[in-house]
């Protein structure tokens, strides 16, 4: 099968690969820390968060797949179950979801600069969501920083489901 997509493009999916499991995993040792902290809907918000960064990792491995790209899976790393509290939990979130949307313009300016309207067609969807989940840990960041009581707090985080 022909590539469809510039060989630059593919070597940096391939790494968001990787990108996309490592939030993942960071995701789940989020959730880690709000469950021995007996925030369970917490919790669970980030397990969702968790599933959702697996699901991105597929979606990039299909479209990998689809347009012929030969690859490796890459290595993750370990990730942390060790915060201080929910503000650093969800800071570090927020920072994660900056740094991947980082990846994915920088991944829209490669595709641009090779003139592969498939890659920029399939870097949108994901550019979309990014401004979706930057927004979102920004108003966890707020929820956390206005001082209420976490537990109180856990009915607030469907609204985040939602978003």
């Amino acid at each position: 099968m022909p590539r469809m997509i510039s060989d630059r493009l593919a070597a940096m999916l391939v790494k968001q690969i990787a990108s996309e499991l490592n939030a993942h995993m960071n995701y789940y040792g989020i959730a880690i820390w709000f469950r021995r902290n007996s925030l369970d809907r917490w919790a669970k918000l980030f397990m969702n968060q968790s599933v959702e960064e697996a699901q991105h990792a597929a979606k990039i491995m299909r479209f990998l797949d689809d347009n012929g790209v030969d690859y490796d899976l890459p290595a993750i790393g370990p990730a942390t179950t060790a915060y201080t509290d929910a503000a650093a939990c969800v800071a570090a979130a927020a920072a994660s979801e900056a740094k991947v949307s980082g990846e994915f313009r920088a991944m829209a300016q490669a595709a641009s600069e090779a003139n592969d309207a498939t890659g920029l067609q399939f870097l949108q969807w994901f550019i979309e969501e990014q401004v979706e989940e930057e927004t979102k840990m920004e108003k966890l960041a707020d929820l956390v920083a206005s001082g209420i009581n976490l537990f109180q707090a856990e009915p607030l985080l469907d609204a985040f489901e939602e978003e």
